[in-house]
């Protein structure tokens, strides 16, 4: 049986690699893509989604959900970090310039979301690559979405005080702390990948060659070699790393059950207000108090099988992109 998935997300480099390696997965069904602001705004997240759904024209093509929203959380980064569109491109997918016809049929992410979850209670899961604004906010058009979903898995927070936007918080949850607060705060069963474990999985720049030299010349497989060519410049340039990071692909691998992992259950919480803090992910580990445990999070996985995961994705849907039957497992 595939797994019936919402991807809600603000695509930069990584989260639009890890959709497209969503739209080849056999065993995975998405439902919708949720455009949301975070590394782009809400605006160029709804058309980065169209164009890749477009480019990818995968058989079944999923339900897009807009964003009104005319800036993004990262133009407000403070001074000092590399700035998100250095990182993944001026409208957020490398050198690509997504250009997709006026929309129609138009709706907000967060009321797709409630539809989707309506129309297949029980059934759909929903992973979440950017801020949680629109989980936050469908949680508020329907009360009771929380008990109708199968579970929800969240790249974002980080356990250890070491942040990538402030010394303590982490970009998705620092981005919209009430949000993120409302969703960890809710009943429902979560999965959260936090910084810790998600800034591990990255193909070296060796990698990203013998990857690229794999793919088929497909205008999806040109697409995917571009990203991966220009993630490399940015991060030679811009992170003393030298790795290209794929955190978005540990969470869909998770989603897809593609990698065998290990989580705590922990009480989390996050800080909404502070000059330091905001967007501060707090765990009490306290040994005294009768607080319930509210999330999974993950402090182990197979890394292996996750860039074999990726790496296979990448190459399928550039195969599939065109036509032609997939490749051999």
């Amino acid at each position: 049986m595939t797994q019936k998935l919402i991807i809600d997300a603000d695509p930069g480099i990584s989260d639009a690699l890890a959709i497209l390696a969503a739209l080849a997965d056999p065993s995975i069904d998405v439902l919708g893509l949720t455009a949301v602001s975070g590394s782009v705004s809400g605006v160029q997240a709804t058309r980065n989604l169209h164009y890749l759904v477009g480019l990818a024209d995968p058989l079944r093509h999923p339900r897009v959900g807009q964003s009104d929203i005319a800036e993004a959380a990262a133009d407000h980064i403070p001074s000092g970090m590399p700035l998100q569109q250095s990182l993944n491109g001026r409208m957020g997918l490398g050198d690509a310039d997504p250009l997709v016809p006026d929309l129609h049929n138009r709706r907000e992410s967060p009321k797709l979301i409630v539809d989707l979850v309506r129309e297949y209670p029980q059934e759909v899961r929903i992973v979440t690559l950017g801020p949680l604004t629109n989980i936050a906010m469908a949680f508020d058009l329907d009360p009771d979405l929380p008990l109708l979903l199968n579970g929800i898995i969240c790249l974002g927070g980080v356990m250890r005080p070491q942040g990538d936007v402030t010394p303590v918080a982490e970009f998705n949850m620092w981005s919209d702390p009430q949000a993120a607060r409302a969703v960890m705060r809710s009943p429902i069963g979560k999965i959260l990948v936090p910084l810790d474990v998600s800034n591990e999985p990255g193909l070296t720049f060796e990698d990203v060659d013998r990857l690229s030299g794999l793919i088929p010349s497909t205008p999806v497989g040109e697409f995917v070699i571009g990203l991966l060519q220009f993630a490399v410049r940015a991060n030679r340039q811009y992170l003393p790393r030298e790795e290209v990071p794929i955190p978005a692909a540990l969470a869909l691998a998770i989603a897809a059950q593609a990698t065998k992992f290990v989580t705590e259950s922990v009480v989390i919480d996050v800080e909404t207000s502070g000059e330091l803090t905001s967007g501060m992910t707090i765990v009490d580990r306290r040994p005294f108090g009768s607080r319930q445990t509210n999330a999974e999070v993950v402090t182990q996985f197979d890394l292996s099988a996750v860039l074999d995961y990726f790496c296979r994705s990448m190459r399928r849907i550039a195969v599939a992109s065109d036509g032609r039957s997939w490749p051999a497992e």
